[in-house]
């Protein structure tokens, strides 16, 4: 394993099978020998930092990035992205990516992408997992948050209630009887008018930083606290990737607590 200051070391996997779920994803999933480096948490919306180099670039990996900073010209230094995990097995991980043609870098990859294909990744973070004590659960997403959504309705107990809202063609999920899972065309209309259950919820909200914007302003209003929502901005309409990351200092890329 490679690693580079304050930073998580990089495990390096393999790909094992890809799948097209979906119009717009593709799954992927790795293991290999470096499967035994990754060290799992327990949340449901754990994430890793994926490294991609440019086509035809002779890096392998692990990257020591900080060599690579100093010898190489940016073009071609290892472009990350961070990505939810969708499920981890005994020897295997899984990780769903969206692809729009060749928009991107991860997307085109995975489209691309064949057993035996090596790629690092360094992580898990995550902070959210569905509280069993919770009166009624309340998650909503686009189709970047539907990997994290799906492994939250996935390790709800048999027991619990509430809504989950997807801005997506309908997928393959398990839910819960009682949570009652709704494929919308526009989330925080969906939310605004969808049913309120009695009691407190914990509520769940990833997806496209606009969005989330108006999903926070509605959750502020139904007084839910703080510490009961995990609401964070994945992507933002018409910005690239690094753009995105960058507007994060600014104030159009902040949502207001």
């Amino acid at each position: 394993m490679a690693e580079t200051r304050g930073a998580r070391p990089q495990v390096v996997l393999e790909v094992l099978t890809t799948e097209r779920i979906g119009e717009h994803l593709v799954r992927v999933v790795a293991g290999g020998p470096g499967f035994a480096d990754y060290e799992n948490n327990s949340s449901t919306d754990r994430y890793a930092k994926l490294f991609f180099t440019p086509a035809g670039s002779p890096l392998e990996p692990p990257y020591d990035l900080a060599v690579i900073r100093e010898t190489l010209p940016q073009d071609q230094w290892p472009v990350v992205r961070t990505y939810t995990l969708r499920s981890i097995g005994e020897d295997h991980l899984v990780i769903d990516f969206v692809v729009h043609g060749t928009e991107g870098v991860a997307g085109p990859w995975a489209a691309a992408a064949r057993p035996g294909d090596r790629f690092a990744l360094a992580g898990p973070g995550g902070a959210y997992a569905p509280d069993p004590a919770a009166d009624w659960h309340l998650l909503a997403g686009d189709l970047s948050a539907f990997p994290a959504i799906a492994a939250a309705l996935e390790a709800m107990p048999s027991d619990a209630r509430g809504h989950a809202y997807i801005e997506a063609r309908e997928l393959s999920v398990a839910a819960p009887s009682g949570v009652i899972v709704h494929w919308v065309d526009d989330l925080a209309e969906a939310v605004r008018a969808g049913e309120w259950l009695p009691g407190s919820p914990q509520v769940f909200a990833h997806g496209e930083r606009e969005s989330m914007k108006a999903l926070r302003e509605i959750f502020r209003t139904r007084g839910v606290p703080r510490e009961r929502l995990s609401l964070s901005g994945y992507w933002a309409r018409g910005r690239t990737e690094d753009r995105f990351q960058a507007e994060k200092r600014e104030p159009v890329g902040q949502i207001p607590d």
